[in-house]
């Protein structure tokens, strides 16, 4: 017997995966976790009778001899099925993503590529060997790619996630069902209970980073926890989100994060509160502590584990072309020219940051018949600059905020450096 199997608390993702990978084994019977994510939970239920999974509790006495799993390579998320096939010794297949994970599995063969998505990489065999899709399977693939790309937002979506994605719709994957299925808060109580957590946002600095923390006690645990901290996350412009759940009843407390960066490893952060994921999602549960000494731990915690975030001295250009306050207009068009710069901060004799000078301010002296004239007449004398410790943050809001390509980092007038727009934005593509 042949048995197709995700990791417990099966997503969206690997939803898609167990799906198609029916095609790829069509004599394999497909075997669903006893934990569902509420997210894909709702897709489940809807198409409960098509998909047909044996739940995992119906293998006990299975003769079972090949295993094929997807969206994981960790024995510890595929546990539950072999706690009822304790003496399972056959052959076993992965399909899986996380191609950063190792593999404790032992003697599987492993079939791995680095996509945004797990469901991609079953799509683009099928695709190979010429094999037809029924619709409804190609709509429950793509939303599964759409799940795990963050809807093609992620930083690990890579072109086989498109190619994927065309084939399915190509297939007649339904674009306006995926839309439905991908709706995280569809319950009166997740939307009270977004706005709730919302309500309790506290926001840190922590070695740089902008975290927030919310911290929020129930009497009991309720579904769709994880999708109403995505939409916290998705409406609030932060490197990190942590919310705390204290289960009264169950004396626990659940940790759900996110991060939108690597340098915020949420995986490694909550690794020590026996929490596991991904670098950008992740989640622990503390059974038997309960209470906002909880929340001041972690707290604590987040302050030792967190490495100095990057800042405005690692961005910045330390050798800058500077324009003199004493030069006229001419001087300072002809120094831009040469250089080939937009605009160039202006010092004076004491070598204090005093303006900064751009092609737009030496166009308005053009317009005057005042090219001979002092720089210090036409130059910006409000210069927008930041201290060397400025975080990226602070850096995007300048940007943002005061529509300006440059920002000269000063201490005490001192001009120490630079840092351009397109510093900023080479940043945001290698982080």
């Amino acid at each position: 017997m042949k048995i197709l199997i995700g990791h417990t608390n099966m997503d969206l993702d690997c939803l898609g995966s167990l799906v198609l990978g029916k095609y790829l084994y069509p004599d394999a019977l497909c075997v669903r976790s006893r934990l569902i994510h509420p997210v894909a939970k709702s897709l489940y239920n809807l198409y409960k009778t098509h998909l047909d999974f044996l739940p995992s509790k119906e293998l006990i006495d299975c003769p079972v001899d090949e295993m094929i799993i997807f969206d994981t390579r960790s024995s510890a998320r595929v546990r539950e099925y072999f706690e009822y096939l304790p003496d399972f010794k056959g052959k076993i297949t992965v399909y899986d993503h996380h191609s950063n994970d190792s593999c404790d599995l032992e003697n599987a063969e492993v079939i791995s590529a680095d996509f945004g998505s797990n469901t991609s990489i079953v799509t683009l065999l099928l695709k190979e060997e010429g094999i037809s899709l029924d619709p409804v399977d190609a709509t429950i693939a793509l939303t599964g790619i759409f799940a795990d790309t963050g809807n093609f937002t992620h930083e690990n979506v890579c072109l086989e996630d498109f190619r994927a994605s065309s084939w399915l719709m190509q297939q007649g994957a339904s674009m306006k069902l995926v839309s439905q299925f991908l709706k995280p808060l569809k319950q009166d109580y997740q939307i009270s209970l977004f706005h709730q957590v919302l309500n309790r946002l506290v926001y840190k600095n922590i070695h740089g980073h902008t975290i927030i923390l919310s911290y929020y006690e129930m009497k009991e645990q309720v579904s769709g926890l994880a999708s109403i901290v995505e939409k916290v996350f998705e409406v609030e412009n932060a490197d990190a989100l942590f919310v705390l759940f204290g289960l009264e009843k169950a004396n626990k407390t659940l940790i759900i994060g996110r991060s939108q960066k690597e340098t915020v490893d949420v995986s490694s952060i909550l690794a020590p509160w026996g929490g596991g994921g991904h670098t950008r999602a992740a989640s622990a549960q503390l059974k038997g502590k309960f209470g906002e000494e909880i929340y001041k731990s972690f707290l604590l915690s987040l302050k030792r584990s967190l490495l100095p975030a990057i800042t405005a001295r690692d961005l910045m250009t330390d050798k800058v072309d500077v324009i003199r306050e004493s030069w006229s207009v001419l001087d300072a068009s002809l120094f831009l020219e040469k250089i080939s710069h937009t605009g160039a901060p202006v010092l004076n004799d004491l070598d204090e940051l005093v303006g900064f000078m751009t092609l737009r301010d030496i166009s308005k002296a053009r317009k005057s018949r005042q090219m001979k004239g002092p720089v210090r007449s036409y130059m910006t004398h409000k210069v927008h600059s930041c201290s060397g410790d400025a975080s990226v943050k602070e850096l995007e809001s300048f940007f943002l905020k005061w529509n300006i390509g440059h920002i000269p980092v000063a201490k005490e007038k001192k001009l120490l450096g630079i840092v351009t727009r397109a510093d900023y934005l080479n940043y945001l593509e290698s982080r």
